[in-house]
């Protein structure tokens, strides 16, 4: 994780170091926040900036917040699926076509 948010940083000019990444078999004999890998801003004047941009990328997206209700079956679905499990429809769209037995049914109607 803490590699993925140092792309993150680079991606916007910002220079950072990771440490600790290999001290968490050492926790135990280490006190394990000790052990925790962290990931450094090298430039002091971009902390706040790196920070804002961490916050964004941690924050879960809207759309895995709210569940949804099928508009095709009235199903209810979890929040960080876009179609509907029971009917395929999708939540954004219209109608889902499905193949069945070689031809294609609108997933609503030939129910």
């Amino acid at each position: 994780m803490v590699g993925h948010l140092k792309n993150v940083l680079s991606t916007f000019g910002i220079q950072c170091v990771s440490r600790n990444l290999d001290l968490s078999s050492a926790a135990g004999e280490l006190p394990p926040i000790d052990c925790w890998p962290e990931l450094w801003v090298v430039d002091d004047a971009k902390l706040a900036k790196a920070k804002s941009i961490l916050k964004k990328t941690l924050a879960p997206l809207a759309s895995v917040k709210k569940p949804w209700r099928c508009e095709g079956c009235g199903e209810d679905i979890e929040g960080q699926f876009s179609e509907c499990w029971n009917c395929g429809r999708s939540r954004d769209m219209g109608m889902a076509l499905r193949v069945v037995g070689g031809r294609a049914m609108n997933s609503l109607r030939d129910r």
